[in-house]
């Protein structure tokens, strides 16, 4: 088996331009993450985190630098390249869950695998599944809107676990939930990080949360450092 990353960062920088007035929000960041890998990002609001993870995901491009995705350099691919990369290999997971309202949680948590070419028949059994494997086995035929706060974000959890991905980022993924329930979701991404293999690159403003990682690493000043 490969010890490679299965995401990579080399001497990733992003600034922004406003006129004559230019700001560096990431200075040559390096990061490596490897299969079945747990690591925080703390920092300030507005210190860069979440830029940095829209770059890592390639939603975002870099100024300078590079992000590797199981060794595919994803800034350098054709959108619709980049687009199956990311589909298939990585997941996402935001502090609002971003599920789409007008279709049930199975059908919201099937959708990668349907844009992927699966069958929509095929897409739903897995998608019932997973839900079942997150606690929501009796409420895959609700809506987003007949779901808890709690609910919603189990249910965008499975839909970015559906393919498998071999990384899953997640910015704030308990931001906008209670402490209890927070709490609850952040040992359910811990739970499927260890029966998936799945690596996890998740930001947080919570120290508590950052320290049950493997690794804790802090963005001030537009670099990575160790600790949280």
């Amino acid at each position: 088996m490969t010890n490679q990353a299965v995401l990579s960062a080399s001497q990733l920088s992003k600034s922004f331009t406003d006129g004559q007035l230019k700001t560096d929000v990431l200075n040559n960041i390096n990061l490596t993450v490897n299969r079945s890998d747990r690591i925080a990002i703390v920092g300030s609001s507005g210190s860069g985190k979440s830029t940095l993870l829209h770059i890592l995901g390639g939603l975002d491009s870099p100024t300078e630098g590079q992000v590797l995705v199981q060794g595919n350099d994803i800034h350098a691919m054709k959108n619709k390249a980049a687009s199956r990369l990311r589909n298939q290999q990585l997941g996402f997971v935001y502090q609002f869950h971003h599920l789409l309202p007008e279709f049930t949680a199975v059908e919201n948590v099937a959708m990668p695998l349907v844009i992927g070419g699966m069958s929509p028949s095929s897409a739903q059994q897995r998608a019932t599944e997973l839900l079942d494997k997150v606690g929501l086995g009796h409420r895959f035929q609700h809506k987003p809107s007949e779901l808890s706060g709690g609910e919603r974000q189990r249910a965008a959890l499975a839909r970015a676990l559906i393919t498998e991905p071999a990384c899953l980022l997640a910015d704030e993924p308990t931001g906008n939930l209670d402490h209890r329930t927070a709490q609850a979701i952040f040992d359910l991404i811990l739970k499927l990080n260890e029966d998936f293999g799945t690596a996890l690159v998740i930001v947080t403003h919570d120290t508590g949360l950052a320290a049950k990682m493997d690794q804790q690493l802090t963005l001030i000043d537009g670099c990575l450092a160790a600790g949280a």
